[in-house]
């Protein structure tokens, strides 16, 4: 039980630690509503629920052990997160706190572009974070008994790991939702486009390294 207590205070603060998963729901949930950023969430839970099944399967340890894999896995995504983080530093749209309302309350085919958008954002995001799979290789292995069933505790230590994250990202979401009358202000949206690209290419090219 003292175990238990343990990892699930080591993944919170994993989960709270601000990171490129982070900035990406901030970024996606300010420009285009609280249901892009639920969104978000959903593809990152289902990033997590991918290694989830490759570390079942065995494949986390085969991957952190080859150096080509490992690295490829690595390379995209830092090129990835380069990617965004370029694309929302030199995005030209402000946006408007009455179409975000009125686009999260009528599904328009421009509502649902951005929600499918932010899914995979949030999918590959965590799919081709090399940081994803170190924590299933050295983390939760500190707390498998290994005479018992491994992959049953696996797939416990990795719920509570997304169960965590969801918590957490969801209100993440509401709360920017709250903040948002203070934030309709086109100098600051543009401010903030610009230091959230720079941020994220600061996360791909220290991903990279």
């Amino acid at each position: 039980m003292d175990n238990l207590l343990t990892y699930i205070s080591i993944a919170a603060m994993m989960v709270i630690i601000p990171g490129a998963d982070t900035m990406l729901l901030v970024k996606n949930t300010l420009s285009y509503g609280p249901k892009a950023g639920r969104y978000t969430v959903l593809g990152m839970v289902t990033g997590l629920s991918f290694w989830t099944l490759i570390a079942i399967l065995g494949l986390s340890v085969v991957i952190a052990k080859s150096v080509i894999l490992f690295s490829i896995i690595k390379y995209l995504g830092a090129a990835y997160l380069i990617y965004l983080g370029i694309k929302s530093f030199f995005a030209k749209s402000v946006f408007s706190l009455k179409e975000i309302q009125a686009q999260a309350n009528t599904p328009t085919k421009y509502s649902n572009r951005h929600n499918k958008s932010s899914f995979m954002q949030g999918l590959l995001s965590n799919i081709l974070n090399p940081k994803t799979v170190l924590v299933y290789i050295t983390i939760m292995p500190q707390f498998i008994i290994l005479n018992g069933n491994v992959n049953q505790q696996l797939i416990v230590l990795a719920f509570i790991l997304t169960l965590l994250a969801v918590l957490w990202f969801l209100f993440l979401v509401s709360l920017i939702e709250y903040a948002k009358k203070w934030l309709n202000n086109s100098k600051f949206q543009k401010a903030f486009q610009k230091s959230t690209g720079l941020i994220l290419v600061g996360f791909g090219i220290k991903t990279g390294i």
